[in-house]
């Protein structure tokens, strides 16, 4: 009986129609283009998070270590306390921090020849992560630094460049302004390099200098600083470093701040982008989703003499409507396959040689970035694949309704 099920089975699924055929070649070139879609949003998604994360982070780091100010902003200039060796220990001393440097700011404006600008001057010293600040430069060279006074350079971003009109090696005045009554004291500075984020944020605002600069602006000592930069070996960690060092480390007076609470409006616009891959993903789930439901319903009904034999020779419904099933995962699975070698090679071209630009102004990046992690191509091949078939299970009851002898009649 098993034998006579099985060779009726196959010869059944041997004579498909050329309709039947195109309809099955519609559901796995529609499953194939949804796991490449899939793969290549996820792909897109993180890498165009990751870009902008890295810029933000290798900028102004993970966390900020200041003197409590109610209502701080972005621009707010911090605070002056005094530099901590034993405060710069314990902080390094934690696992997940990488690296700490000092660091303060100073609202100014920055007058060329021919314009006029208004920035925030953060000032750093010659331990600072400068190999960071390194891939963001595009013309000129770092700050040199001496012990006899502060550094007569400065870094201007290339947009700053070019609103000033001015280059590297050229000359610049920053007026800084000072609190109270007084009046603003300029400073005449050399362009030594220009650095480019591509973060509108950063590079509109941002003039990198000497922090004894600041300090001798500010009338503070040596040991003086505006806050401390903090950056982690994992971004990830932001709140509980920050949470455990504002419990365990600081004293009273000095609060920590993530980068995500100084820049909210960043990092709710690249959370966005996780909602758009959502979208993406749910709607390309619902076109292989009804492909399959077309080609399983054709396939039934183009077979339903076939349904007619099996069950007159004693097969029950679960195990005649399993065969459709395992007939359409099969598809199914070519489909995925197929997707993966398609999505992951565009992916693999794009990362290799840049071919979709985009433009610097709008996205913060030139290329389109993508970073593939294995698990979320895993995740997308066994969602499709298991949802595909639960699916699939709800078309495949129309067989219980087929009855005997009118299915073999039926031609």
């Amino acid at each position: 009986m098993d034998l006579s099920r099985f060779i009726a089975t196959r010869i059944a699924f041997n004579k498909s129609s050329s309709f039947s055929k195109f309809i099955i070649n519609i559901a796995l070139c529609a499953t194939a283009i949804s796991v490449a879609v899939m793969i290549l949003a996820t792909g897109l998604v993180n890498g165009f998070q990751q870009v902008i994360q890295d810029k933000i982070f290798s900028f102004w780091g993970h966390i900020h270590i200041n003197q409590y100010q109610p209502n701080a902003g972005p621009l707010t200039q911090e605070k002056s306390f005094e530099l901590s060796p034993e405060l710069v220990k314990k902080v390094r001393q934690l696992p997940q921090v990488s690296f700490i440097a000092p660091y303060a700011t100073k609202s100014a404006i920055i007058k060329s020849d021919k314009e006029i600008d208004g920035v925030l001057f953060k000032g750093v010293d010659k331990n600072y992560d400068w190999p960071k600040l390194q891939q963001f430069m595009v013309a000129g060279n770092l700050l040199q630094f001496n012990d006899s006074t502060y550094s007569q350079g400065v870094l201007i971003s290339s947009s700053m460049a070019k609103e000033l009109q001015v280059g590297v090696n050229d000359k610049i005045i920053i007026y800084f302004i000072q609190g109270g009554s007084q009046s603003p004291r300029a400073r005449k500075l050399t362009v030594t390099g220009i650095y480019k984020t591509a973060i509108e944020e950063y590079d509109k605002t941002y003039v990198i200098g000497d922090i004894d600069l600041i300090r001798k602006l500010n009338d503070w000592t040596r040991t003086e600083i505006g806050g401390y930069e903090v950056t982690l070996k994992d971004y990830h960690q932001m709140e509980p470093v920050a949470r455990y060092i504002d419990e365990h480390v600081l004293t009273d007076e000095l609060f920590t701040r993530t980068i995500q609470e100084i820049y909210p409006n960043i990092f709710d616009w690249l959370q966005l982008q996780n909602k758009n891959e959502i979208i993406i993903i749910v709607i390309m789930t619902i076109v292989a989703i009804i492909n399959m439901i077309t080609a399983i319903l054709i396939l039934i009904l183009e077979r339903t003499n076939m349904v007619g034999i099996l069950k007159s020779l004693g097969m029950r419904n679960w195990k005649i409507q399993r065969i459709f099933v395992f007939q359409a995962a099969y598809i199914i699975i070519m489909g995925i396959l197929i997707g993966d070698a398609v999505g992951l090679g565009l992916a693999w071209l794009q990362q290799t040689f840049g071919f979709f630009k985009l433009p610097e102004d709008s996205y913060y990046m030139s290329v389109a970035a993508i970073s593939l992690h294995w698990e979320e191509v895993v995740l997308i091949n066994a969602g499709t694949l298991l949802i595909c078939v639960t699916v699939l299970l709800l078309p495949s009851l129309i067989i219980r309704k087929i009855t005997p002898v009118k299915a073999i009649q039926f031609k």
